[in-house]
């Protein structure tokens, strides 16, 4: 009874409202009276069904933009309606505007409300469209509301009693709303507790299945670097068997696509050490070099483990990665400088003489043949064994170079072939890679070949030919693919008839030969480098001097130069650290330039007869360059472009006193 008198004083405000008639207060809640008001100035008329339905495209394309909420709320729908099946009941889903996307309910029923309200799928139930209602209202004041009978602004709606929740996404925007609808006659003080609990159902799930949906993408994202990685990268559980291997891996590692046949890390390579050190010290692995027999071959590489667990104390998942041993070197050798800087184009000359060693170099860079470069102390071996590099098609790998005549006799064969570990004491225990393995790929440049010891030469040779090193305490030999380019300013023939030197590894080595002239057989190319020099050293200094004038000119063009290109260089960094003035003077030059000393006119000595030897020359140079210094080992060396302690060498080797020079 009561609630029949609730309903006759609510329909008598309703029509006092639709009338502009003044009513008795509070027979109204005031929230509908504000959704009355708001419907009035929207302009809906009371009694019409006011609809506004969406074309079967239009539906489509909206449930398609929401299907992550039509198909989320879709069971939610299902249950709360399985509450109310058979009781007068109809469940709807809409947008956030207020347009139904799924209707669920007693079949009479819905057709009534249809047939009454026009309560179809695609139709609209915003405030601005059909008046105050408990989707619309709901949607407007973004809380759960309960409509009944009279309260509905639409005449046609007056024997519904609804019920509607607003639904929430997780940042709080709304993004829909449920709503149970009834009879007048049939209200149910639960029915709003109910789609109230059912909203927070569909949020909650929607949150998960964002979380979800974002591991999902973090997993693809995550399985795509992998994919996309260079590297090897294996993931095993404790008990080493692989939970994921990328497809670089399947096929260097040479393993069955369906991956039935490997199951565990041990099926690939004997891990066991490596785990047992791991559990023992809980610390990952580092860049530890590793060969792996594939079946198709051995695969050189690096591997590094990474624990991944959520225990410190128990180990969950591994990572592998492997890392192929040719890449790995070649990044080390271009981050530490390994690498060929010059080319052909920064030898400087005009001379017939150097053309034609440029020529020969870039005839020898098209081929894979060794190259021996020959030529005197300072006339450029290492630029020209650079520039063969650099036009090759090695280019982008390696260019190691090793002075065979620097290194003490007892490193010279460890650093050209490596060691492993605690092969001799001092080593490392990790063991060493040597030059040719650095070089895998790319170039060995092997610097004043002619001072390599003759029992290191046997090892030598033995590389070359079987194109394979063995490391110093090692058992295993390492396939490598080296290009060899060697350099002498001795006479190799020579050293082989005085058994200082194989002639087998003569004969291999010597398959290309370049002479590359002494500066004074190419006097019209000493301007030209003058200039170069004076250009380079005035960028380092700041200094500006402009050039060199034709006397001084002259004079270096009359110097004999027995330390080549490289003294010249000296000398021309000495002159324009002394010059004062805008050109280089002959006062600028070094004491023996200017007094001619070894002037080529007053020395003709110096210059080799056909039948001269490479040795004779370089000790005639020497005895020259004591001479003019008066003995003075460091202005001699300084003189001849070399260190004191390769002249000291060299002093001992052609048994020179140099004492007696000294006044």
């Amino acid at each position: 009874m009561h609630c029949l008198e609730t309903r006759k004083k609510t329909e008598q405000a309703w029509k006092s409202f639709m009338e502009n008639r003044s009513f008795e207060a509070g027979l109204v809640r005031h929230v509908i009276l504000k959704s009355w008001m708001r419907s009035k100035n929207y302009g809906v008329n009371p009694y019409d069904t006011n609809n506004k339905i969406l074309s079967e495209d239009e539906l489509q394309q909206r449930i398609h933009e929401r299907k992550n909420l039509v198909s989320t709320a879709r069971s939610y729908l299902e249950n709360l309606y399985g509450f109310v099946q058979g009781s007068g009941f109809y469940v709807v889903l809409t947008d956030e505007e207020g347009y139904i996307l799924t209707l669920i309910g007693d079949p009479e029923l819905i057709d009534e409300a249809n047939t009454t309200t026009q309560a179809v799928v695609g139709c609209n139930r915003n405030e601005n469209v059909t008046g105050t209602n408990a989707i619309g209202l709901s949607l407007a004041i973004n809380q759960p509301i309960q409509t009944l009978g009279e309260e509905h602004y639409l005449k046609s709606h007056h024997r519904w009693t609804c019920s509607a929740a607003p639904i929430h996404d997780d940042q709080g925007n709304i993004i829909g709303c449920i709503s149970i609808t009834a009879s007048h006659t049939n209200i149910h003080p639960h029915t709003l507790g109910m789609v109230v609990a059912a909203v927070d159902g569909i949020k909650k799930q929607m949150k998960m299945k964002k979380a979800y949906n974002e591991i999902d993408i973090i997993n693809k994202l995550l399985t795509e670097t992998l994919e996309s990685l260079s590297s090897c990268i294996i993931m095993i559980n404790e008990n080493g068997e692989i939970k994921h291997i990328n497809k670089i891996a399947i096929n260097t590692l040479n393993i069955s696509q369906s991956n039935e046949s490997t199951k565990n890390i041990n099926d690939i390579f004997n891990f066991s050490p490596y785990k047992e050190y791991l559990l023992s010290t809980k610390k990952n692995i580092t860049d530890t070099e590793i060969s792996i027999n594939t079946g198709k071959g051995i695969y050189d590489c690096t591997m590094s483990v990474s624990i991944v667990s959520k225990n410190p104390d128990k180990i969950d998942f591994l990572v592998i990665t492997l890392k192929d041993m040719k890449t790995v070197r070649k990044l080390v050798n271009k981050m530490i400088g390994s690498q060929a800087k010059f080319s052909f184009e920064n030898i400087i000359g005009k001379s017939k003489n150097i053309k034609a060693a440029v020529q020969l170099g870039k005839v020898a860079a098209d081929a894979s043949s060794n190259v021996l470069l020959l030529g005197e102390s300072g006339t450029g071996k290492e630029i020209f064994a650079q520039s063969i590099h650099n036009y090759s098609d090695r280019r982008d790998y390696p260019f190691v170079a090793i002075n065979c005549g620097a290194l003490p006799r007892g490193l010279i064969e460890s650093e050209l072939f490596g060691y492993e570990g605690g092969a001799f004491t001092g080593a490392k225990k990790e063991g060493l890679p040597g030059k040719f393995e650095l070089a895998n790929g790319g170039t060995l440049f092997l610097d004043e070949i002619g001072d390599m010891p003759y029992d290191v030469q046997v090892s030598l040779l033995r590389v070359i030919q079987n194109r394979e090193v063995i490391r110093i305490g090692g058992e295993q030999s390492k396939k490598i693919d080296v290009r060899i380019i060697a350099a002498s300013n001795k006479n190799l023939e020579e050293c082989v008839n005085n058994n200082s030197f194989r002639e087998d590894l003569y004969f291999r080595l010597n398959v290309f030969p370049i002479i590359i002239p002494p500066l004074r057989e190419r006097v019209e190319d000493i301007q030209s480098l003058s200039e170069y020099f004076l250009s380079k050293y005035c960028m380092r200094s700041k200094k500006n001097v402009i050039g060199i004038n034709n006397d001084t000119v002259e004079q270096l063009e009359k110097y004999s130069w027995p330390g080549n290109v490289r003294e010249l260089e000296n000398v021309i960094e000495r002159a324009l650290t002394i010059c004062e003035g805008k050109y280089i003077q002959i006062s600028d030059l070094p004491n023996a330039l200017i007094t001619n000393k070894c002037n080529i006119s007053n020395t003709p000595q110096i210059i080799p007869a056909e039948d001269s030897s490479i040795q004779s020359v370089e000790k005639t140079l020497i005895i020259q360059a004591l001479e003019n210094n008066k003995g003075n080992i460091k202005k001699a060396s300084k003189a001849l472009g070399i260190s004191r302690r390769t002249l000291y060498n060299k002093l001992k080797k052609f048994d020179i006193p140099y004492d007696i020079y000294r006044e």
